[in-house]
C-alpha cells in the first residue's frame, strides 16, 4: 500500500512533535480492517493530520468519517484540509463526546510533565508524571469499547503504571518496535475492553514483555511488512459525536467562526421578529382597573400626556417583596416560641420622567407606588 498524502516535515523533533515515519506507518494500517458500516476515528495530537488521513483512506473514504485535533496553528491549518473536522486546540481544551469513536489513532507528545503542571491540567497517576500518560488518559474515554487504539510512544514510557493502563483497558495487545530507530518508539495495538479485575496468562505474559520492554532487558520485533495475523477490525460507530469543539478561542479562531457563522443575522427574523411586530389593539376599551394592571406590569409604556397638559414618559414594572410576621406561642411548659412567618408579596412601580415644560419636576423621574 502506498501513502497518498505528503508531509510538510520529516521525523524530526520540533516542539515535542514526533511525526510517525511513513514506513512505520503503512505497516501500522495493514493491521487495519474496516468495518460493514459507517465509522469514526480520531487522532487527538494529529500534527499536519497525514497518519488519520492514511488511515481514513485505507479504512475506505467514503464511510469514515476523520476527526483531528492540533495545537500548532500551522500544522492544525494543513490537517483540516484533510480530514472531515479539525481542531486547533489542545487536547486538554476540548469538549469532545465520550465513545464516540472506533479507532484512536494516538502519537502523543513526548516528554516529562512539569513539576507543578500535573495538579493544574488533571493528570491522575502515581508514577513518573508524563506527557504520553497524560494524553492517554485523556483520550482514552473517547474510544468506544471494542474499538482500536494504535499507540506511538517510546518505549521507555512503558513503566509499571503504563503497563498496568494498557492491560487492564485493552484486549489482543501487540507491541512492536517502529522502523525508524531513531527515537526508540514502539507500536502498540489493542481493542478496548471493559476493566479486568483478574487477568488471565496471556495478558500476564504481555504485561510482562511491556514492562520488559520499557526496562531495556528485552527488545520488541519491528513491525512486520505484512500483517500476520487477524486484522484488527474498526466498529461502526453509533452516530457521529455529538460534540466536538474547543472550550476557549483564540481571537482568530473567534474571526473564523464569526464569519462561517454570520453571527446571528440570519435568523434575526426568528429570534427578533415576534418583538418586532406591532401589537393589536384590545378589543374594547380598558378599564381603569385595567390599565393600572397592564402600567405595572410594564405592557403599558411610553409618553402620556393628560388633558391639563402634563406630559411624562412612563415605565412600569413589577417586583417581589417579603413581608414578615412574627408570632409567638406560649408552650405547655411555660417557654415561649416564636414564630416567623414570610409572606411574598407583588409590588407594583410606576416611573415616570416629568417632560413637562415649565413644571417645577421637569426631568426628575419620579416614582409612583
Amino acid at each position: 500500500m502506498a501513502l497518498m498524502f505528503p508531509r510538510l516535515a520529516r521525523n524530526f523533533v520540533k516542539n515535542g512533535y514526533f511525526p510517525t515515519d511513513e514506513p512505520t506507518l503503512e505497516r501500522a494500517l495493514a493491521a487495519l480492517a474496516p468495518g460493514d458500516a459507517p465509522m469514526c476515528i480520531l487522532d487527538p495530537c494529529a500534527g499536519e493530520g497525514v497518519a488519520i488521513a492514511e488511515a481514513a483512506h485505507a479504512l475506505g473514504r467514503e464511510q469514515v468519517k476523520a476527526f483531528a485535533v492540533e495545537f500548532d496553528a500551522e500544522r492544525a491549518r494543513h490537517a483540516r484540509g484533510l480530514v472531515d473536522h479539525g481542531l486547533h486546540a489542545d487536547l486538554m481544551d476540548t469538549l469532545i463526546s465520550r465513545q464516540s469513536f472506533g479507532l484512536l489513532w494516538l502519537n502523543p507528545p513526548y516528554g516529562d510533565l512539569a513539576k507543578n503542571a500535573d495538579g493544574n491540567i488533571g493528570y491522575q497517576g502515581q508514577g513518573r508524571a508524563r506527557l504520553e500518560k497524560l494524553f492517554y488518559q485523556r483520550a482514552l474515554p473517547l474510544l468506544q469499547y471494542g474499538g482500536v487504539l494504535v499507540f506511538i510512544l517510546p518505549s521507555y514510557v512503558l513503566d509499571a503504571e503504563m503497563v498496568g493502563w494498557l492491560s487492564r483497558h485493552f484486549a489482543e495487545l501487540r507491541v512492536y518496535q517502529a522502523v525508524d530507530k531513531q527515537f526508540r518508539q514502539v507500536v502498540i495495538f489493542g481493542r478496548r475492553v471493559r476493566q479486568r479485575d483478574q487477568a488471565s496468562d496471556a495478558v500476564k505474559a504481555v504485561r510482562g514483555l511491556l514492562l520488559q520492554i520499557g526496562q531495556g532487558d528485552a527488545e520488541a520485533e519491528e513491525l512486520p511488512p505484512e500483517w500476520p495475523f487477524l486484522p484488527y477490525t474498526v466498529p461502526a460507530s453509533p452516530a457521529e459525536p455529538e460534540h466536538f469543539y474547543r472550550v476557549t478561542m483564540e481571537p482568530e479562531q473567534f474571526a473564523y467562526e464569526v464569519g462561517r457563522l454570520q453571527g446571528l443575522w440570519p435568523m434575526v427574523d426568528a429570534h427578533l421578529g415576534a418583538a418586532q411586530q406591532s401589537l393589536r389593539p384590545p378589543a374594547r376599551a380598558l378599564s381603569i382597573w385595567h390599565l393600572a394592571l397592564a402600567l405595572a406590569a410594564g405592557a403599558i409604556s411610553g409618553v402620556v400626556r393628560s388633558k391639563a397638559g402634563r406630559t411624562l414618559v412612563v415605565k412600569g414594572d413589577t417586583h417581589k417583596e417579603k413581608t414578615l410576621q412574627t408570632e409567638f406561642t406560649e408552650r405547655d411548659d411555660g417557654t415561649v416560641a416564636e414564630t416567623r412567618i414570610l409572606t411574598d408579596k407583588f409590588v407594583p412601580v410606576i416611573r415616570a420622567w416629568d417632560m413637562t415644560p415649565g413644571s417645577a419636576t421637569r426631568g426628575v423621574v419620579l416614582t409612583i407606588r
